[in-house]
């Protein structure tokens, strides 16, 4: 029987549209409105882009492995063992052998206890946040910290106070203010009522995302150490690329080799497996107890239908491949060290805003020009030269800041980074003046 369709009232539906293209509308005149590009084929350094062969400077496949072989082939097992999807969150049957065993090499592989996985770094920060924090908390955040973070801690209803970016003196003034606000048993917000003390959460990425820039990381554990607060890092673009060994952040800190995290290690540690891995979902690491209450409260793993085992499979195979390939972040490094010298010999400033110098170890290396309408221009004629650099604007970034987004990957070759290079001078910003 064939089901007739639902009426809308077509004056309620005019004056949804009517509202929607008007702000349509404007985010078009403010050089603002996003579009998706088509690709064919698997993602690497070389792609096909709405029907163009290009090379890839957009990508977060920092390693190269989401269209490595080996990761394909273990999703393929898994795909044959396990079929499609897991059918249910992972408290109810939807928890496999495979995700049971990466976060076991997850565990090992960061020095934390135990790992749990969620469907996407943005699942994850907001779960831990709203799961972990109520109206009588505090949490003290980087102003540039990644979207999920900011809505996570708006979602628990905790005191939110942002810092200035990387500015550790204003943690220090944000965490002694907030030792006496006369804080106490807070209103959990769904958790047991009468939980005894509040919390104060210091958090901040290990990588900004826009910037390349890295987190004070060993300021932060101190200061959280000596104010009784604790520590959060989304180390999303640091996992897998950072320290000799991969391990990111962690690497930064004290004691890298130790299997129990060292006193100046975060309490919660997050990285995606997106990016370096090649694949998909996030993970959370961190103590017994706070994994075992993140599977009790964290809403957005509760409630979520566990990733595929397939991408859970992929995962370990990468971080097999990241464990035994060392010599892919040696290539990486050797990339980024081609790009920033060659980009300085050309005049071309490269970096965040104000920053003193650039990482030799991140692959973010924004080229921020400052104004959405030229930022786009030169994306666009980079594209038609072959070249995938994606533009960013506001809101992603602050108003004013308009930037290219380079990424280089292991992969990327040496004539790949002079072509960009060269298409750069092309367009006018070797020896600009760029952002005002």
């Amino acid at each position: 029987m064939l089901l007739k369709p639902i009426a809308i009232d077509s004056m309620q539906a005019s004056a949804l549209d009517r509202r929607l293209d008007t702000e349509l509308a404007r985010l078009r005149a403010a050089d603002l409105y996003r579009v998706r590009r088509v690709v064919e084929g698997a993602h690497g350094v070389r792609m096909r882009v709405d029907g163009r062969d290009c090379l890839n400077f957009c990508s977060n496949d920092y390693l190269g492995l989401a269209s490595d072989p080996r990761v394909a082939q273990a999703a393929r097992r898994a795909l044959s063992d396990n079929g499609t999807g897991s059918g249910a969150s992972a408290l109810i049957s939807g928890y496999n052998r495979e995700h049971r065993q990466l976060e076991e090499a997850l565990a090992e592989f960061t020095g934390y206890p135990r790992v749990l996985l969620f469907t996407s770094g943005w699942a994850a920060n907001c779960g831990v946040l709203r799961g972990l924090l109520g109206r009588e908390d505090t949490l003290i955040a980087d102003e540039l910290n990644h979207a999920s973070l900011i809505d996570g801690g708006r979602l628990s209803g905790a005191r939110y106070l942002r810092v200035r970016h990387r500015d550790v003196a204003g943690f220090r003034d944000a965490l002694s203010g907030s030792r006496d606000s006369g804080l106490g048993t807070r209103d959990s917000g769904g958790r047991d009522p009468g939980t005894a003390g509040s919390m104060r959460l210091v958090v901040t990425d290990g990588v900004f995302s826009m910037d390349g820039d890295l987190a004070p990381l060993t300021e932060l554990s101190e200061l959280s150490r000596e104010h009784g607060a604790a520590l959060m890092v989304d180390d999303a673009h640091g996992f897998g690329v950072l320290g000799p060994s991969g391990r990111g952040s962690v690497e930064l800190f004290p004691s890298p080799e130790s299997r129990v995290p060292s006193p100046g290690r975060p309490d919660i540690y997050v990285a995606t497996m997106g990016k370096s891995l090649g694949a998909s979902g996030a993970f959370v690491a961190g103590s017994e107890s706070l994994i075992e209450y993140l599977i009790q409260r964290a809403r957005s793993f509760v409630f979520s239908t566990a990733p595929p085992p397939a991408i859970a499979a992929a995962a370990l195979e990468a971080l097999r491949i990241v464990r035994a390939e060392p010599e892919r972040r040696a290539r990486l490094r050797a990339n980024i060290a081609r790009f920033v010298r060659g980009a300085a010999q050309l005049g071309i400033r490269v970096g965040p805003p104000d920053a003193a110098d650039v990482s030799a170890d991140v692959a973010i290396h924004p080229i921020v020009i400052g104004d959405a309408a030229r930022t786009m221009a030169v994306s666009r004629a980079l594209l038609e030269r072959g070249l995938w650099v994606a533009g960013i604007r506001p809101p992603t970034v602050p108003v004013g800041t308009s930037r290219l987004r380079i990424t280089l990957c292991a992969t990327h070759e040496a004539s790949h980074i002079d072509a960009l290079l060269d298409a750069l001078q092309a367009c006018g910003l070797a020896g600009a003046s760029l952002a005002a």
